[in-house]
Order: C-alpha cells, then structure tokens, then sequence
C-alpha cells in the first residue's frame, strides 16, 4: 500500500512539474526573472512551514502536488536566469558544469541540514521548518540582483 502511494506521489510531481515549467515561463514573461524567482522561493518557505502540519495522506499528497509545480518551475527559471548572467562566452560547458556542482553541493547541504535537525529535535517536522530559513534567505539574495543583468 505505502509504495503504491509512493509511487503516485512521484507520478504527480513529475506530472505537475511540467505544468508548473510552462506557467513559470508565462510569469517570468509578464514579471521578469528575479520576481518570479522571488515568489518561487516564497511558496517554497510557505511549502515548508505547512509541512509542519500534514497528518493525513491526503495531505500528502496536495503538498506533492505543491512540490511538482514550484520544482519544475524554479529548475527550469534558475537555469535560464543564470545563463542570462554569464559573460559572452563561447565556453557555456564550464559555467554551466559549475552550476552543476554547486547544486549538488546546495543537496548535500540541505540533506546533511535536515538530517542533523531531525538527530537533534527527533522531528522531520522541524528539520522541514527550519530548510524554510534556506528559501528565505535566497530571497533576500535574489532582491541583490540587478535587473539589468537578467534582462537580456
């Protein structure tokens, strides 16, 4: 039963997530990178309080439908708004191959976060909470962007 569940909570996600790619796009349009990167962010440290809360599977399940839409658009979004900060440059492979790196090294951060959290309180529900303090501060960095940059 848990891993039929599992696997249509994966389902959703990715389903959503392409939703969630396409209305980004439309948004950073209308609103511009950086703003819509802000209020991505946004929903994300709301996402992770609510976390605090989810009892039952249906729960579950609406905050992974959350999850899909605000992940396929803030993947798709950061990785255009970096390529809009690069210097003109033939050599795209290696910014983009250090883009790569520190996402994986920001995972591992948020993991090791987590888990130390969770070791400490005895909670996920407050390790969630306090990755909120995560997308809270990007959205204090992504305010220091200049418009002009992303603009291209």
């Amino acid at each position: 039963q848990s891993t039929i569940g599992l696997i249509v909570c994966i389902l959703i996600i990715q389903l959503v997530a392409v939703v969630g790619a396409i209305l980004t796009s439309r948004a950073s349009e209308k609103f511009g990178n950086v703003p819509t990167l802000i209020f991505i962010n946004g929903i994300w440290a709301v996402f992770c309080a609510l976390a605090y809360f989810i009892t039952l599977p249906t729960h579950f399940y609406v905050m992974a439908t959350i999850a899909g839409f605000v992940m396929g658009g803030i993947q798709a979004l950061s990785r255009s708004t970096y390529s809009k900060l690069l210097p003109d440059t033939e050599d795209t492979a290696s910014f983009f191959s250090f883009y790569d790196v520190a996402e994986k090294i920001g995972i591992v951060i948020g993991m090791c976060v987590y888990g130390i959290i969770d070791q400490i309180t005895g909670s996920p529900r407050a390790a969630i909470v306090i990755l909120a303090i995560f997308f809270i501060t990007s959205i204090f960095l992504l305010r220091r962007v200049h418009k002009k940059d992303v603009s291209n």
